[in-house]
């Protein structure tokens, strides 16, 4: 099993679980030769007992290996890691499998003998589909931390504002001075980090979307 090097040149690591170690030296060769980071494993049990890093990741998983197979250890890791793309890889594949892995969330189904370009390809994607993930996460991430910054009085306010009230209606519907109100929305506004009513109005939709 290969360690992670840091000074990878591509963002991310390639995860291999393959019970052949003909096959996982082969894979570590083609992915070390383009500057990819990776990991192997002879089995599901092995893979699951290590702590992911914390960077973009793509599994490729064997369809027939010894006790779990790839299909159904797909299935069991999609409630644990379902960021995490898979490309399969097997010499016995046929069209139920690689209907069921798609199915599953697979990116691709190949078969051996199969092109290193085709299996090249499906990893970046497979890359670039977990660095959009993280980032839609981090993003998701810091919009809860705003919004657990507000203040309960703040989130009247902006429950007011965002049903079309006005500060004097608001400042009348709390008994509050319009002075009072005026500054607690300005303090709700800096800390959502919205400009305007309609980015306001865009943020609460992405909250509520979380």
């Amino acid at each position: 099993m290969n360690d992670v090097p840091s000074s990878q040149g591509i963002d991310g690591a390639v995860l291999i679980i393959d019970d052949d170690p003909s096959m996982r030296q082969a894979l570590e060769n083609l992915f070390d030769s383009v500057g990819m980071a990776t990991h192997s494993f002879a089995s599901p049990r092995e893979f699951l007992g290590w702590p992911l890093p914390d960077m973009p990741l793509c599994l490729i998983l064997d369809i027939r290996m010894p006790g779990r197979n790839g299909l159904d250890f797909q299935q069991d890791l999609a409630p644990i890691h379902e960021h995490i793309p898979v490309v399969f890889i097997t010499a016995h594949g046929d069209i139920p499998m690689s209907v069921r892995a798609m199915k599953a969330g697979a990116i691709e189904f190949l078969t051996k003998p199969f092109k290193d370009q085709d299996l090249l390809d499906a990893i970046y994607a497979g890359l670039a589909q977990s660095r959009a993930h993280r980032h839609e996460a981090a993003a998701a991430a810091d919009l809860r931390l705003r919004y657990a910054s507000l203040s309960g009085r703040e989130r009247q306010v902006m429950g007011m504002i965002l049903e079309g009230q006005l500060s004097k209606q608001i400042a009348a519907n709390l008994g509050l001075s319009e002075i009072t109100v005026k500054v607690c929305r300005s303090q709700m506004m800096r800390k959502m980090k919205a400009t305007s009513l309609l980015d306001l109005g865009r943020v609460a939709e992405r909250i509520l979307n979380l």
